[in-house]
Protein backbone atom coordinates (compact mmCIF):
# COMPACT_ATOMS: atom_id res chain seq x y z
CA UNK A 1 0.00 0.00 0.00
CA UNK A 2 1.60 3.54 -0.89
CA UNK A 3 1.28 6.79 0.96
CA UNK A 4 -1.32 7.75 -0.86
CA UNK A 5 -3.62 5.32 0.11
CA UNK A 6 -2.11 4.99 3.74
CA UNK A 7 -3.25 8.66 3.88
CA UNK A 8 -6.64 8.56 2.42
CA UNK A 9 -7.32 6.03 4.17
CA UNK A 10 -6.60 7.34 7.83
CA UNK A 11 -8.39 10.43 6.80
CA UNK A 12 -11.66 8.49 5.88
CA UNK A 13 -11.02 6.62 9.36
CA UNK A 14 -10.82 10.17 10.99
CA UNK A 15 -13.71 11.51 9.37
CA UNK A 16 -15.66 8.30 9.73
CA UNK A 17 -14.51 8.66 13.53
CA UNK A 18 -15.76 12.44 13.88
CA UNK A 19 -19.16 11.69 12.15
CA UNK A 20 -19.99 8.83 14.39
CA UNK A 21 -18.29 9.96 17.79
CA UNK A 22 -20.20 13.76 16.99
CA UNK A 23 -23.33 11.86 15.76
CA UNK A 24 -23.57 10.03 19.57
CA UNK A 25 -22.78 12.87 21.64
CA UNK A 26 -19.50 11.57 22.95
CA UNK A 27 -17.50 14.32 21.59
CA UNK A 28 -18.06 18.12 20.94
CA UNK A 29 -15.64 19.43 18.62
CA UNK A 30 -11.29 7.01 8.65
CA UNK A 31 -13.90 -7.67 -13.22
CA UNK A 32 -15.44 -10.42 -11.91
CA UNK A 33 -18.82 -9.80 -14.08
CA UNK A 34 -22.34 -10.46 -12.21
CA UNK A 35 -22.44 -12.92 -14.15
CA UNK A 36 -20.34 -14.64 -12.60
CA UNK A 37 -21.50 -14.45 -9.32
CA UNK A 38 -24.36 -16.66 -9.53
CA UNK A 39 -24.82 -20.35 -8.23
CA UNK A 40 -21.95 -20.88 -6.04
CA UNK A 41 -22.12 -24.70 -7.06
CA UNK A 42 -21.62 -24.15 -11.00
CA UNK A 43 -18.97 -21.29 -10.43
CA UNK A 44 -16.56 -23.19 -8.05
CA UNK A 45 -12.89 -23.60 -10.04
CA UNK A 46 -14.55 -21.19 -13.24
CA UNK A 47 -12.31 -18.31 -14.40
CA UNK A 48 -13.03 -14.78 -14.58
CA UNK A 49 -12.92 -11.98 -16.84
CA UNK A 50 -9.84 -10.07 -16.85
CA UNK A 51 -10.26 -6.40 -15.97
CA UNK A 52 -10.18 -5.77 -19.18
CA UNK A 53 -13.21 -7.69 -20.06
CA UNK A 54 -15.61 -6.28 -22.68
CA UNK A 55 -19.54 -5.72 -21.12
CA UNK A 56 -21.76 -6.95 -23.91
CA UNK A 57 -24.94 -4.82 -24.63
CA UNK A 58 -27.29 -7.12 -22.91
CA UNK A 59 -24.88 -6.72 -19.86
CA UNK A 60 -24.89 -3.19 -19.58
CA UNK A 61 -28.40 -2.04 -20.71
CA UNK A 62 -32.35 -2.95 -19.41
CA UNK A 63 -34.39 -4.29 -21.46
CA UNK A 64 -36.67 -2.30 -24.04
CA UNK A 65 -34.96 0.77 -26.13
CA UNK A 66 -31.35 -0.13 -24.79
CA UNK A 67 -31.49 2.03 -22.29
CA UNK A 68 -28.58 2.14 -19.59
CA UNK A 69 -29.22 -0.03 -16.55
CA UNK A 70 -28.16 1.08 -13.44
CA UNK A 71 -27.11 -0.80 -10.23
CA UNK A 72 -30.44 0.41 -8.46
CA UNK A 73 -32.70 -1.20 -11.55
CA UNK A 74 -30.21 -4.49 -12.22
CA UNK A 75 -30.17 -7.46 -10.41
CA UNK A 76 -28.64 -7.46 -6.68
CA UNK A 77 -26.29 -9.69 -5.39
CA UNK A 78 -27.35 -12.69 -2.57
CA UNK A 79 -24.14 -12.87 0.11
CA UNK A 80 -23.01 -16.59 0.57
CA UNK A 81 -23.75 -17.41 4.03
CA UNK A 82 -20.65 -18.15 6.30
CA UNK A 83 -20.37 -21.32 8.41
CA UNK A 84 -17.95 -20.31 10.75
CA UNK A 85 -16.78 -17.32 13.03
CA UNK A 86 -13.28 -17.25 14.36
CA UNK A 87 -12.13 -13.85 16.79
CA UNK A 88 -15.26 -11.70 15.83
CA UNK A 89 -14.98 -12.63 12.17
CA UNK A 90 -17.46 -14.25 9.74
CA UNK A 91 -15.22 -17.13 7.42
CA UNK A 92 -16.24 -20.23 5.72
CA UNK A 93 -17.22 -18.52 2.62
CA UNK A 94 -16.90 -20.84 -0.35
CA UNK A 95 -14.16 -20.66 -3.17
CA UNK A 96 -15.57 -18.57 -6.07
CA UNK A 97 -16.00 -15.06 -7.32
CA UNK A 98 -19.22 -14.65 -4.71
CA UNK A 99 -17.46 -16.11 -1.93
CA UNK A 100 -14.62 -13.69 -1.70
CA UNK A 101 -17.11 -10.99 -2.37
CA UNK A 102 -19.24 -12.30 0.53
CA UNK A 103 -15.80 -12.24 2.78
CA UNK A 104 -15.07 -9.18 2.00
CA UNK A 105 -18.44 -7.73 2.93
CA UNK A 106 -18.86 -9.30 6.03
CA UNK A 107 -15.45 -9.05 7.05
CA UNK A 108 -15.92 -5.09 6.68
CA UNK A 109 -19.03 -4.96 8.13
CA UNK A 110 -17.85 -6.97 11.41
CA UNK A 111 -14.55 -5.11 11.66
CA UNK A 112 -13.96 -3.35 14.43
CA UNK A 113 -12.37 -0.55 13.15
CA UNK A 114 -12.02 1.81 16.33
CA UNK A 115 -10.89 -1.07 19.18
CA UNK A 116 -7.54 -2.14 17.91
CA UNK A 117 -7.30 -4.92 20.48
CA UNK A 118 -10.37 -6.44 18.85
CA UNK A 119 -9.37 -5.70 15.23
CA UNK A 120 -5.65 -7.28 15.48
CA UNK A 121 -7.75 -10.09 16.56
CA UNK A 122 -10.12 -10.18 13.37
CA UNK A 123 -7.21 -9.29 11.39
CA UNK A 124 -4.95 -12.29 12.36
CA UNK A 125 -7.93 -14.31 11.57
CA UNK A 126 -8.87 -13.47 8.15
CA UNK A 127 -5.13 -12.26 6.71
CA UNK A 128 -2.72 -14.05 4.54
CA UNK A 129 0.65 -15.02 6.47
CA UNK A 130 2.33 -13.83 3.25
CA UNK A 131 0.75 -9.69 3.61
CA UNK A 132 3.47 -8.68 5.79
CA UNK A 133 2.81 -5.80 7.57
CA UNK A 134 -0.48 -5.83 6.49
CA UNK A 135 -2.04 -6.32 10.25
CA UNK A 136 0.04 -3.15 12.35
CA UNK A 137 -0.52 -1.47 9.24
CA UNK A 138 -4.44 -1.71 9.82
CA UNK A 139 -3.76 -1.58 13.71
CA UNK A 140 -1.44 1.66 13.27
CA UNK A 141 -4.46 3.65 11.53
CA UNK A 142 -7.29 2.81 13.89
CA UNK A 143 -4.70 4.42 16.66
CA UNK A 144 -3.92 7.49 14.81
CA UNK A 145 -7.41 7.53 14.48
CA UNK A 146 -8.46 7.48 17.74
CA UNK A 147 -5.95 10.09 18.47
CA UNK A 148 -7.41 12.60 16.22
CA UNK A 149 -10.58 12.28 17.61
CA UNK A 150 -9.41 12.64 21.22
CA UNK A 151 -9.46 9.00 22.65
CA UNK A 152 -6.32 7.07 23.71
CA UNK A 153 -4.37 5.42 21.36
CA UNK A 154 -5.29 2.14 22.36
CA UNK A 155 -8.63 1.03 23.59
CA UNK A 156 -12.17 -0.42 22.83
CA UNK A 157 -15.07 1.56 21.52
CA UNK A 158 -16.52 3.95 23.59
CA UNK A 159 -19.26 2.36 26.18
CA UNK A 160 -22.65 2.69 25.00
CA UNK A 161 -21.80 3.47 21.23
CA UNK A 162 -23.21 0.80 18.75
CA UNK A 163 -21.45 1.27 15.30
CA UNK A 164 -23.23 -0.15 12.25
CA UNK A 165 -21.52 -0.87 9.20
CA UNK A 166 -23.46 -1.50 5.57
CA UNK A 167 -22.02 -2.30 2.40
CA UNK A 168 -24.52 -0.88 -0.09
CA UNK A 169 -22.24 -1.87 -3.51
CA UNK A 170 -19.47 -4.03 -4.77
CA UNK A 171 -17.27 -3.95 -6.88
CA UNK A 172 -14.62 -7.00 -7.99
CA UNK A 173 -12.49 -8.00 -10.57
CA UNK A 174 -10.29 -10.55 -10.62
CA UNK A 175 -6.27 -10.32 -10.51
CA UNK A 176 -4.38 -12.83 -12.05
CA UNK A 177 -0.66 -13.61 -12.42
CA UNK A 178 0.96 -15.70 -14.97
CA UNK A 179 0.75 -19.23 -13.77
CA UNK A 180 -1.85 -18.85 -11.38
CA UNK A 181 -5.45 -19.80 -11.07
CA UNK A 182 -8.01 -17.34 -12.83
CA UNK A 183 -10.16 -16.59 -9.81
CA UNK A 184 -8.40 -17.48 -6.88
CA UNK A 185 -7.06 -13.69 -6.19
CA UNK A 186 -9.95 -10.96 -6.18
CA UNK A 187 -9.90 -7.22 -5.70
CA UNK A 188 -13.10 -5.85 -4.12
CA UNK A 189 -14.31 -2.16 -4.13
CA UNK A 190 -16.91 -1.57 -1.65
CA UNK A 191 -19.60 1.13 -0.98
CA UNK A 192 -20.84 1.79 2.42
CA UNK A 193 -22.99 3.77 4.95
CA UNK A 194 -21.84 3.91 8.71
CA UNK A 195 -24.29 4.52 11.46
CA UNK A 196 -23.56 5.36 15.65
CA UNK A 197 -26.10 4.84 17.94
CA UNK A 198 -26.35 5.00 21.75
CA UNK A 199 -29.37 4.37 23.94
CA UNK A 200 -30.27 7.97 24.71
CA UNK A 201 -29.83 7.95 20.33
CA UNK A 202 -31.28 5.33 19.42
CA UNK A 203 -31.12 6.66 15.57
CA UNK A 204 -28.48 8.29 13.63
CA UNK A 205 -29.61 11.60 11.89
CA UNK A 206 -26.02 12.14 10.50
CA UNK A 207 -24.60 9.06 9.25
CA UNK A 208 -21.61 8.13 7.18
CA UNK A 209 -23.33 8.18 3.95
CA UNK A 210 -21.52 6.63 0.35
CA UNK A 211 -17.90 5.67 1.77
CA UNK A 212 -15.03 3.59 -0.05
CA UNK A 213 -13.15 0.75 0.94
CA UNK A 214 -11.35 -2.00 -1.10
CA UNK A 215 -9.39 -5.08 -0.36
CA UNK A 216 -7.23 -7.92 -2.05
CA UNK A 217 -8.63 -10.98 -0.60
CA UNK A 218 -6.56 -14.21 -2.31
CA UNK A 219 -7.96 -17.95 -1.86
CA UNK A 220 -5.06 -19.60 0.15
CA UNK A 221 -5.62 -23.00 2.79
CA UNK A 222 -9.28 -22.96 2.54
CA UNK A 223 -10.38 -19.65 3.12
CA UNK A 224 -10.57 -16.26 1.62
CA UNK A 225 -7.30 -14.07 2.81
CA UNK A 226 -6.58 -10.39 2.69
CA UNK A 227 -3.60 -9.49 1.32
CA UNK A 228 -1.35 -6.62 0.43
CA UNK A 229 1.45 -8.57 -1.88
CA UNK A 230 2.86 -6.25 -4.27
CA UNK A 231 2.49 -8.10 -7.17
CA UNK A 232 -1.03 -7.74 -6.70
CA UNK A 233 -1.15 -4.81 -4.90
CA UNK A 234 -0.03 -3.33 -8.03
CA UNK A 235 -2.41 -5.00 -10.15
CA UNK A 236 -5.38 -3.12 -8.48
CA UNK A 237 -7.59 -0.64 -10.37
CA UNK A 238 -10.02 2.11 -9.62
CA UNK A 239 -13.37 1.91 -9.87
CA UNK A 240 -15.79 4.81 -11.55
CA UNK A 241 -17.79 6.53 -8.21
CA UNK A 242 -20.48 4.64 -7.45
CA UNK A 243 -24.24 5.95 -7.52
CA UNK A 244 -27.53 3.80 -7.74
CA UNK A 245 -28.80 5.74 -10.56
CA UNK A 246 -25.00 5.47 -12.90
CA UNK A 247 -25.37 3.83 -15.44
CA UNK A 248 -21.33 4.65 -15.89
CA UNK A 249 -21.00 2.57 -12.21
CA UNK A 250 -22.93 -0.52 -13.56
CA UNK A 251 -21.24 -0.42 -16.75
CA UNK A 252 -17.83 -0.64 -14.55
CA UNK A 253 -19.16 -3.69 -12.90
CA UNK A 254 -20.53 -1.88 -9.38
CA UNK A 255 -23.70 -4.38 -8.64
CA UNK A 256 -25.42 -3.38 -5.28
CA UNK A 257 -25.83 -6.22 -2.38
CA UNK A 258 -28.50 -7.77 -0.78
CA UNK A 259 -28.32 -8.88 2.51
CA UNK A 260 -30.00 -11.48 4.25
CA UNK A 261 -33.13 -10.56 6.61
Amino acid sequence: MDTHDRRARKARLTLAGLAVLAAAGLVGGGVVAYSLLGDDGAEKGTAGPTATAKHSPSASAAGGGGTPTTPEKAAKLDLSVPTGLRDGVSTGFPHSPRGAVSAAVYFWEEYAWLDDQKARQQLEAVTSPDATGFIDQQISEIREGREAINLPSSGGTPAGLTITTVVEAVRPKSITLPGAIRGDVVHIWMNYDRYATTPEKPTDDSPLKGEDIDFILKWQNGQWRLTNEPKYWKKRSFAVSYFPDSPYARKDGWIQVRHVD
